[in-house]
């Protein structure tokens, strides 16, 4: 699987987020919060939805299931757009990004094991410190092998070690 290299202009979004970690993942939570309000968001700039994650510094040193991350449920808007009551903006800034077209089950954690473990070192490219987006498109289907999204994966050009 071989991902686009894309340069993303900045993005704002709305939605909610929560506080979890991979021992006590509450994704299913916070999008059946959000769900029933996101059509309370007046000028959606697309029909996609955005699963956000922001992972604190130093998050992928060691992996360690009960670090905690801060993970959105969104929708992208215009910068003026009004936030609903119980929602909040989110700015994704301007940066490089590893985009992966991935099709299987939304529970199926291997791709991002093979992003992490097998691409990255291998690409010339390490993280970089943005949020992680899965964008769910229109053939998103919640935890079915057949769905489709795309995984995207901030990133910076590695540095030449140098002397």
């Amino acid at each position: 699987m071989q991902p686009r290299i894309i340069e993303a202009p900045a993005r704002r979004l709305l939605g909610f987020s929560q506080l979890m970690s991979r021992a006590e993942d509450q994704t299913a939570l916070l999008w059946r919060t959000f769900m029933p309000r996101r059509r309370e968001v007046a000028s959606s700039t697309s029909p996609d939805l955005f699963s956000v994650t922001q992972y604190p510094a130093g998050y992928f040193a060691a992996y360690d299931p009960h670090a905690v991350f801060c993970k959105w449920a969104a929708v992208a808007v215009a910068d003026a757009t009004p936030v609903p009551v119980g929602m909040a903006p989110l700015t994704i800034p301007a940066g490089q990004y590893a985009v992966f077209d991935y099709r299987g089950s939304s529970l199926d954690t291997r791709v991002f094991a093979y992003i992490l473990l097998e691409w990255l070192p291998a690409s010339g490219f390490v993280l970089d410190d943005r949020p992680h987006l899965e964008v769910l498109g229109p053939g998103y289907r919640n935890a079915d092998p057949t769905s489709e999204e795309e995984i995207w994966i901030p990133i910076r050009p590695q540095l030449a070690s140098g002397g």
